[in-house]
């Protein structure tokens, strides 16, 4: 394996009513492969004990990835994958942190153009 694969790292992000639970398969062959991942469970999702119903904004929804992201090293650059709606927070993300973004990866995913576009609106 090379040294440029041994240090990329995944950050996947699940769809709505998901959680991390939903990459068990893919973190395996990635992390066999010699990748770091991180899978996160969002706000209100998977294992996250917070009660969904007291999450009114689309921010504190996305406070687990702007989490790991804020305490990314300072030279760490990341691969961001999202399913589904969970690439709206890629994107809310990419906005945010792009000089920790490597790539992002949207799998059958939302980008939220309006978002790109009108950036005042996250």
């Amino acid at each position: 394996m090379s040294e440029t694969t041994e240090k990329l790292h995944f950050v996947v992000v699940h769809v709505f009513g998901h959680g991390a639970w939903c990459w068990y398969k893919i973190r395996s062959l990635l992390e066999a492969s010699g990748y770091k991942v991180s899978c996160i469970d969002l706000k209100g999702s998977g294992m996250d004990p917070s009660d969904p119903n007291t999450i009114f904004s689309f921010q504190d929804y996305n406070k687990p990835l702007i989490d790991l992201l804020s305490n990314l090293p300072h030279n760490e650059k990341v691969i961001l994958v999202g399913h589904s709606a969970g690439g709206m927070s890629l994107t809310y993300a990419i906005h945010r942190f792009s000089k920790k973004i490597r790539m992002a990866i949207y799998v059958a995913a939302t980008y939220a153009q309006a978002w790109v576009r009108h950036p005042s609106r996250l």
